[in-house]
């Protein structure tokens, strides 16, 4: 059963004690009134936002998003798109090549704060607006605004007709106040990544032609009637929809919530869409179960957009896909619903808290639906995905601004594939429980609350009782990687014994888990902890072994018995960069050819 919104907001009060992150934040009430032009493809809006100051900062200045700015030439989503080395194929040049009819554009021609006109500013895909008064905190003031836009035809997320036929993907499409917390405002250009926002509630009243059906963030707050549609949304970030004369809807229930699937008719592709209710109410309630109870009354799945792309209580999906990959794109931006729409970190700064833990819990959540064998890691290709960028030479620090990544691979790998080994890998550190159980309590503390990444490890401190800040430390914001090795294997007859020498490598360090198989085919395991974590939770029938300082470079492991085998993590929890050196047996090494030694000799 979903949590009622009025329970969270008292939820929020009750546990405001330990936000860290930022510890207030503010709030934007918007009501809007939007007609829809499909001839120009044009808009003409009014919107009325009551914003509450919440900070402790008096605002002298207003900032807003004008996003659809963004689809024109010279715009800096267009030389952003085309000068990065790796461009998105997506967009690449076509902003650029974009006729002028096709170019969107958002203009606001009036701001009044309380009844006061206020001049504004337009300067690319921002507005700003000097005010004569500054709002003080604590202090709620109505900003009204007139304004028009025109929508870009649909390249990337936004826009008219896209590439399947649907006629509009209206996100990111009005004038949406910036955030402003404890780092001040977030004015940054839009160039096609993530966003940060207020939340709020959003009572909207679209007009459009008779026929278009209509489907969004929000409920139907009364039957579509003469093309009017009006929605309303409770504490929400964002307000997105979409609109086609075409849509075939689909709608089932879990518990409370209701989920409606919006599609085109296609005999190649209907019943893949038949069955996405049932995939749909099942992924949910793994997700309730795996984070948190889904707090709102429904969720829209609305063919559109330009792959997938999530917005609150919705997602804008293309829709000719097998189911297999429908169910996906569809898994993982639901997952999004938590992480973005509900816990709402800055995508900007940790994209990893949204794109990476999305990730980890759709990948689960997959496993979960198509009935994987449990020996198939779900999380494998994060692994593999990571370990490859991070011993490429061009890894760059997880920390980094989404926007500011050198390559379109980077940010990838980075926000999606090592985000989610951040999760995955602490299996190693304080095992499944702890992280499944610091998990729902990060949820239930910091729903609504945008957290940041030491709020999230903090939960994992809790749940384990383990010291977790060098985790963050290492992984998050430096690129160093995990390398452990065996660097001998000593049997003393005499003794009885074994010595097994491991060495740290790597500059990031790690518990290690080492399994041994002795001479009369018994096993064993030993698990050694790091020191700087205080204390250790000892995976299922491993011995604790004494801790290792991470400034030694160099361990021993003594055991009873003679040992013929060694493996290093032998449940693959640890992103180690070099597997052959895990291994004892040590690997017979390659034998290369008379030319190949010449090659080497000559280059050397």
């Amino acid at each position: 059963m979903a949590l009622p919104l009025a329970l969270w907001g008292l939820a929020l009060q009750a546990t405001n004690a330990f936000a860290q992150f930022p510890g207030w934040q503010q709030e934007a009430d918007y009501v809007m009134d939007v007609v829809l032009d499909t001839a120009r493809h044009g808009l003409e809006g009014h919107t009325t936002i009551a914003f509450t100051n919440h900070s402790p900062d008096a605002l002298d200045k207003l900032h807003f998003h004008l996003f659809f700015n963004a689809f024109r030439p010279g715009s800096m989503m267009d030389v952003r798109s085309r000068t990065i080395a790796d461009p998105d194929p997506r967009v690449g040049s076509r902003i650029a090549e974009l006729p002028e009819d096709e170019w969107g554009e958002s203009t606001v021609q009036s701001l009044r704060v309380n009844g006061t006109p206020v001049a504004v500013e337009h300067d690319g895909t921002l507005l700003t607006a000097e005010l004569t008064e500054a709002i003080g905190p604590g202090e709620q003031v109505t900003l009204a605004l007139d304004w028009t836009a025109v929508v870009p035809k649909q390249i990337r997320r936004s826009g008219w007709m896209n590439s399947e036929g649907v006629e509009y993907s209206m996100t990111q499409w009005y004038p949406k106040l910036c955030e402003y917390d404890h780092w001040g405002w977030h004015t940054d250009e839009y160039i096609g990544r993530e966003f940060h926002g207020i939340f709020g509630d959003y009572d909207v009243t679209i007009h459009a032609p008779e026929g278009y059906v209509i489907g969004g963030t929000g409920e139907l707050a009364a039957p579509a009637n003469d093309g009017t549609w009006r929605f309303e949304a409770e504490n929400v970030l964002d307000f997105a929809w979409a609109a086609d004369p075409d849509y075939v809807i689909a709608s089932t229930q879990l518990g409370e919530t209701a989920i409606h699937c919006y599609h085109q008719a296609d005999p190649e592709f209907d019943a893949s869409w038949e069955q996405l209710p049932d995939y749909a109410a099942r992924a949910m309630a793994f997700f309730n179960d795996l984070i948190g109870p889904y707090p709102y009354p429904q969720y829209s799945i609305i063919q559109g957009g330009d792959g997938g792309m999530e917005y609150p209580m919705a997602t804008l999906i293309t829709g000719k896909r097998t189911l297999r990959s429908l169910v996906g794109v569809t898994v993982h931006e639901m997952a999004h619903s938590w992480f973005q729409a509900l816990l709402a970190t800055n995508e900007s700064l940790y994209e990893f808290m949204d794109e990476g833990m999305t990730s980890y819990a759709a990948s689960l959540c997959m496993q979960h639906l198509f009935e994987s064998p449990e020996s198939d890691d779900p999380h494998r290709y994060a692994y593999a995905g990571y370990m490859r960028q991070a011993t490429s030479g061009a890894e760059e620090p997880l920390a980094t601004h989404a926007d500011h990544y050198t390559t379109n691979r980077g940010y990838g790998i980075a926000a999606y594939a090592k985000g989610e080994v951040l999760l995955a890998q602490l299996r190693a550190i304080i095992g499944e429980d702890a992280l499944r159980t610091g998990l729902k309590d990060y949820f239930a503390r910091y729903a609504f609350k945008h957290p940041g990444p030491i709020d999230f490890m903090r939960c994992m401190e809790r749940a384990s009782g383990l010291e977790l800040d060098w985790y963050i430390q290492y992984f998050v914001y430096s690129t160093h990687v995990v390398d452990y090795g065996i660097s001998g294997v000593d049997f003393d007859a005499a003794a009885g014994q074994t010595a097994i020498r491991l060495q740290k490598i790597g500059g990031m360090p790690m518990p290690t888990t080492v399994a041994v198989t002795y001479s009369d085919g018994s096993t064993s395991r030993h698990f050694i902890p790091l020191r700087m974590m205080r204390g250790a939770i000892v995976p299922e029938g491993a011995a604790l072994e004494s801790d290792w300082p991470w400034v030694n470079p160099e361990y021993t492991l003594v055991v009873p018995g003679e040992a013929v085998a060694v493996d290093l993590d032998p449940d693959g929890y640890v992103a180690d960069v070099d597997d052959a050196n895990d291994h004892y047996p040590f690997p017979e090494p390659e034998k290369s050819t008379k030319k190949e030694r010449k090659q080497r000799r000559k280059k050397n």
